[in-house]
């Protein structure tokens, strides 16, 4: 248990691959317009990560180090493939929405890197949940970052919700700013540079002040400065 509580605490916090290792920048910037389409597309990104892991463990000693990469990333072209047709069956609209970041995914850093550092040197039960928590990791970046956008650059939260399931869910989209006539700069890339660059710098003060050293109380201190009698 100690094993999987170390590899969920690395893939959302310690090696977080969005704010951390800073991997898969592209879709990082290009889909999180919105909280919906970072989510969808992150968890998307988390199955195809944990299906990877748990494909590539049980023969990584059948596959000769020459070709592992090749085959690597075979698996995760053929996964890939069946998560964008599920996306595609099930929820069109949002499949036009992600668009080509979905195929994407076969070409992702955070994928390879799992499959090729931790997929093939482990078993298969760690190493698909190293592959689910890297991606849950990068699902919470993707959403946080997508909400931010979302809420200063439209007002709203959870808009294309009807994407993913369906028309009825449509009045569950929050407006958070009422009568706002948007922030157009939010919306766009240079929004997602800002939006990445506050979520890296709060993740690091965190960080910061959770290892400084805790200071004296002032009495403490003060105290411990004057001369014994």
């Amino acid at each position: 248990m100690n094993q999987f509580k170390e590899i969920a605490y690395n893939g959302l916090w310690k090696q977080n691959s969005g704010v951390v290792q800073l991997l898969g920048l592209c879709p990082t910037l290009a889909v999180t317009t919105t909280a919906v389409n970072g989510l969808s597309l992150g968890f998307a990104t988390a199955l195809v990560m944990a299906a990877s892991n748990g494909a590539v463990s049980p023969v990584r000693r059948f596959v000769p180090s020459e070709i592992r990469v090749p085959v690597f990333i075979l698996v995760i072209a053929a996964l890939v493939t069946v998560i964008d047709l599920a996306i595609h069956g099930f929820a069109e609209p949002l499949h036009k929405v992600l668009g080509i970041f979905i195929p994407l995914i076969v070409v992702n850093c955070i994928v390879l890197a799992r499959v090729e550092s931790f997929a093939a040197k482990n078993p298969p039960a760690p190493a698909m949940w190293d592959g689910f928590m890297m991606g849950i990791g990068l699902t919470l970046v993707l959403g946080l970052l997508g909400g931010i956008r979302e809420i200063v650059g439209k007002g709203t939260l959870f808009s294309g919700l009807d994407l993913a399931f369906g028309a009825s869910f449509k009045p569950y989209v929050l407006t958070i700013i009422p009568d706002y006539n948007g922030f157009l700069l939010a919306i766009l890339p240079p929004g997602a540079f800002l939006g990445l660059a506050g979520l890296i710098a709060a993740r690091n003060w965190a960080e910061l002040r959770k290892t400084a050293t805790p200071s004296l109380p002032a009495d403490v201190s003060s105290s411990a400065l004057k001369p014994a009698n």
